[in-house]
């Protein structure tokens, strides 16, 4: 979902057609593009300044809730109202894909001297491919890692520049972090029964050789069986099960979670928050030397398969991907390629921790794709909330999960 601030997002009331582009001559083309950015965010942004160029298209922009996204857009292209362009979130790129709602960009992407997609990240590259074509492009990207109190760590006797590297670590630390007289959790992180809880679990499913075609793997089940412990032996908040992401991290920005598991959206509101020394690692491993993963977040940009002016909203892509180097500076957003480096903001834990992230980025991996996956998605957040509120054992929970999700893959 391009976990991002859900809790502000949510907010934001269903907006109209905006004015952008209503200076339009007569013989321009306009198009239309739905996005969930707000007027601090890239989109419409974008626009304005695609419209600045005044190339003979224009483009009409329409602000959309996160939760509208899916049966919206799906609505407005069965009656034959489709915007042109949307940003839709990454997992659920395929579903649009596979129902043929999305235009095949395969051709126009062969031949465009501005999208490579060998300049792109895996991950985010992978979730705009459906049976082997581009349906889409990455508009940005986001994973998480582990952001830990420095000065926490040095009065509790552990090395501040030695943050946690496996799970067994995480929860010795958490531990040692934890201190109920003053407050202080040793861990923050979110396992809400939503996208959000899907998004921090299957990184750690991944580590321990599961995938969600296979979320009881042996060490996906010792995945949830550390979350177990870390909330039965109250490492982490209670309200872990019912917080999201940005909540989360802000016990830790207020000093009462010695680490927390969260994205590089937060950098900027920690460079301000956070009135301690911080720093963040990679994500732990279940042991040393096994394979990485992470989970990977944000939006892709699509050009709807009923449009009438493809070559035109394509255009508008590639203007977008041209200005994926202000991504960082100007929205705090990372961008999906590996080919732009991210000049230094002079911010040195905000630089340091941005390091982090992008080196984080070479193992993130994409939610599915499937055309099916709010269904796999909802198996994994149930089994989740089974296992950490005692109902089942964290392999029940999970067997039930593989059970449910082989019924959807069929």
């Amino acid at each position: 979902m391009g976990i991002r601030k859900f809790a502000m997002i949510g907010a934001v009331a269903l907006a109209g057609v905006s004015l952008f582009g209503l200076s339009a001559k007569a013989e321009d083309v306009t198009l239309t593009l739905w996005s969930l950015d707000k007027d601090i965010q890239p989109a419409p942004n974008l626009v304005k300044e695609f419209n600045a160029q005044n190339n003979g298209i224009k483009i009409e922009y329409r602000l959309i809730q996160f939760d509208d996204v899916v049966t919206e857009a799906m609505r407005a292209y069965a009656t034959g109202q489709a915007p042109d362009i949307i940003a839709v979130d990454n997992p659920e790129h395929a579903m649009f894909a596979s129902r043929g709602a999305f235009l095949d960009l395969t051709d126009m992407v062969k031949s465009s001297s501005v999208i490579k997609p060998d300049n792109y990240f895996p991950g985010p590259l992978k979730s705009v491919e459906w049976d082997g074509k581009y349906f889409g492009v990455p508009k940005a990207t986001n994973t998480i890692a582990l952001y830990y109190n420095k000065e926490m760590f040095k009065a509790k006797g552990l090395d501040p520049n030695k943050p946690p590297q496996t799970w067994d670590e995480l929860v010795e630390d958490a531990r040692k972090l934890t201190d109920p007289a003053k407050n202080v959790y040793g861990l923050a992180f979110s396992a809400k029964a939503n996208e959000e809880g899907t998004f921090q679990f299957l990184p750690w499913a991944q580590m321990g050789g599961g995938s969600y075609e296979n979320i009881n793997a042996e060490g996906a089940v010792k995945a949830l069986e550390t979350w177990k412990t870390i909330m039965d032996e109250k490492l982490a908040s209670p309200d872990t099960l019912t917080r999201g992401q940005w909540d989360s991290t802000g016990t830790f920005n207020s000093g009462n979670a010695a680490m927390a598991i969260s994205g590089p959206w937060e950098l900027d509101r920690m460079t301000k928050e956070a009135k301690f020394d911080w720093g963040v690692a990679l994500l732990p491993v279940p042991k040393e030397g096994a394979e990485r993963s992470s989970a990977m977040g944000d939006f892709n940009w699509a050009i709807f398969a009923s449009t009438k002016h493809p070559a035109e909203a394509f255009k508008a892509l590639e203007f977008f991907a041209s200005q994926d180097d202000k991504m960082f500076k100007n929205y705090g957003q990372l961008p999906a390629r590996s080919d732009i480096t991210i000049p230094a903001t002079g911010e040195k834990l905000k630089d340091d921790g941005l390091k982090v992230f992008i080196e984080q980025l070479k193992y993130a991996k994409p939610r599915g794709p499937h055309p099916q996956w709010p269904k796999i998605s909802k198996a994994i957040q149930d089994a989740i909330q089974a296992a950490l509120t005692g109902q089942m054992s964290a392999k029940e929970a999970l067997d039930q999960a593989a059970d449910k999700i082989k019924a959807v893959l069929g």
